[in-house]
């Protein structure tokens, strides 16, 4: 993959998969969590579904709740594959361990339907603690119809371990507090190794 131009390039990297969908070769996903040093476990009461192409986030995994009101899709991206070449003369090129924050802002706002985009950053330890990992923010928005039908709302976590990769995990919803526990199931099934 190589990157151009910092906000453009980086919408861009978000949407190429990084592999063929996971129904076309399920080996594909294991093979992407073992390069990026991630552990996986379906969530209970959820089961895999067929994946779509969006091109506001390409994922490589896909799950629906039983009761059908939840939804959850994966993306993995390894830093071994991301190239940077940034044609920038004011500032230097980004090395790939500082555009986690740049991606997880852009995505946001890829997928969001409004402007309004509640994020929390998670700090440090608990990010270390929850998930493994190095960094990890979480945003809540209304989500564009075009990628979350027919949800209405999304839940994105990035999360990023240094020189290894950024995961993604976008939940679909329509009301949080009657799928929270659905939701913090899904939220919990991808973490870096310790």
């Amino acid at each position: 993959m190589r990157i151009i131009t910092p906000w453009l390039a980086l919408a861009a990297l978000l949407c190429l998969p990084v592999q063929a969908t996971t129904q076309d070769n399920p080996d594909r996903f294991q093979g992407l969590l073992e390069e990026a040093g991630l552990t996986f476990q379906t969530p209970d009461g959820f089961s895999d579904i067929e994946l779509k192409r969006y091109p506001t986030l390409q994922h490589e995994r896909a799950l629906r709740h039983a009761d059908g009101k939840v939804e959850v899709r994966y993306a993995i991206r390894p830093l071994g594959r991301l190239e940077v070449d940034y044609n920038d003369a004011h500032s230097s090129t980004p090395e790939p361990n500082h555009l986690f924050s740049m991606m997880f802002h852009t995505l946001s706002i890829n997928l969001a339907k409004g402007t309004h985009i509640p994020s929390n950053e998670y700090p440090k330890d608990r990010a270390k603690e929850k998930f493994q990992a190095d960094w990890a923010s979480a945003a809540v928005f209304d989500v564009r119809p075009e990628f979350g039908e027919p949800f209405k709302q999304a839940l994105l976590l990035a999360i990023h371990r240094n020189d290894l990769a950024d995961a993604y995990v976008v939940v679909l919803f329509d009301d949080y507090k009657a799928q929270k526990p659905a939701i913090r199931a899904a939220l919990a099934s991808l973490a870096f190794k310790p």
